[in-house]
């Protein structure tokens, strides 16, 4: 099912308790207390932000696309509840003006890099890589074993007919954001994709603006 539903944001910028621009390639892992909104805001158009969510109070609970996808729809936008792997909401998107986002592509990785493009490309920086940097600064118990499927912000990965994905161009655009609600205390871990090989990032990594308002 394939559905945009489109939903401004009344938030003004200035009015954000944390405003950050996170580069291409670099990791971001925060505290968001319930309640709290946050954005991600695609700077420059196309950028895949590959996004997991953790229970801050108890980290073996986190996101989970397979709860997430229960509700009825594969694709991420505004109204979608974000679920845990206990079943419990832990966000709710309340404002999209993108209008899609990927939960079934996972996160890039060395071996995913040489499966899908060419062995010489095992070495090149991926999200998994990022997400494993960040955990170990963290160094609050979290390991890889901890790194779940993510969803990916901004990503266009439509299935196929012979139920099969493809890594599809962006419907992203310059300026374009998400925006959701928390249930609860969540830690946000978040990779800016570095990928060079697909279309969903135009080939072009770019920073993207992170903000959260009480």
């Amino acid at each position: 099912m394939t559905t945009f539903n489109l939903v401004a944001s009344p938030l003004a910028p200035e009015t954000a308790v944390y405003d950050h621009v996170l580069p291409a390639g670099e990791g971001w892992l925060h505290r968001i207390r319930a309640g709290q909104t946050f954005r991600i805001l695609d700077l420059d158009g196309n950028q895949a932000v590959d996004t997991l969510f953790y229970n801050a109070d108890d980290l073996t609970e986190r996101y989970s696309a397979t709860e997430t996808v229960k509700q009825g729809a594969l694709y991420l936008t505004a109204g979608s509840r974000l679920m845990s792997s206990r079943g419990r909401e832990m966000l709710t998107i309340t404002a999209d003006t993108c209008g899609r986002h990927d939960t079934l592509g996972g996160a890039c990785s060395a071996e995913s890099n040489a499966v899908r493009y060419a062995l010489d490309k095992r070495p090149m920086h991926s999200c998994r890589d990022t997400f494993l940097k960040c955990l170990w600064q963290f160094d609050g118990g979290l390991t890889k074993r901890d790194i779940t499927a993510n969803i990916n912000f901004f990503m266009n990965v439509p299935v196929t007919p012979a139920g099969g994905l493809e890594f599809a161009d962006g419907v992203s655009a310059p300026g374009k954001y998400v925006e959701m609600c928390a249930a609860m205390d969540v830690l946000c871990l978040i990779s800016n994709c570095p990928q060079l090989n697909n279309p969903c990032n135009a080939y072009n990594p770019t920073p993207v603006r992170l903000l959260i308002w009480d």
